[in-house]
């Protein structure tokens, strides 16, 4: 939540959150999410939370090869698991539905982040959210060494 308030876009704000457990530099993770910021882009689809939470989850427990099985299914189970819980609190993953917004495709201008802003958006707290949601779900099941 403190990553938002600072000026990161949803996804940046998991991402960054989660850094120290991840084998990449920072700066390159948060330039990675940088695009699924406002729904991927202010495009208001996917939650950039939620797209955050999957960018984590295929860091710590994805595949890396052109895989077809069962090591496929297995990641998308806990990807769509991951969704399950997120949509459970928030009853959906799209940022326009969770915002109550009717525009579809967003102008790519975001808006400045005043204190106006922070007070109609409840973006922090999704952020929150989603951030307790894959910590949850890191400790239930934890990575394994290699």
């Amino acid at each position: 939540m403190a990553n938002f308030m600072k000026g990161y876009n949803c996804s940046q704000s998991i991402v960054l959150a989660f850094a120290d457990m991840l084998p990449v530099d920072e700066k390159q993770i948060s330039m990675l999410a940088s695009s699924f910021g406002g729904g991927m882009g202010r495009l208001r689809e996917v939650c950039g939370s939620v797209s955050g939470m999957f960018m984590i989850a295929g860091l710590l427990y994805g595949y890396d090869g052109p895989e077809t099985g069962q090591i496929k299914a297995d990641h998308y189970a806990r990807i769509q698991e991951l969704a399950r819980r997120f949509e459970e609190k928030h009853g959906t993953i799209v940022c326009r539905e969770m915002l109550g917004l009717r525009v579809r495709h967003d102008a790519p201008t975001p808006e400045a982040r005043t204190s106006e802003y922070y007070k109609k958006r409840p973006c922090a707290e999704i952020i929150g959210d989603a951030a307790e949601i894959l910590e949850q779900y890191i400790a239930e099941n934890p990575v394994a060494s290699e």
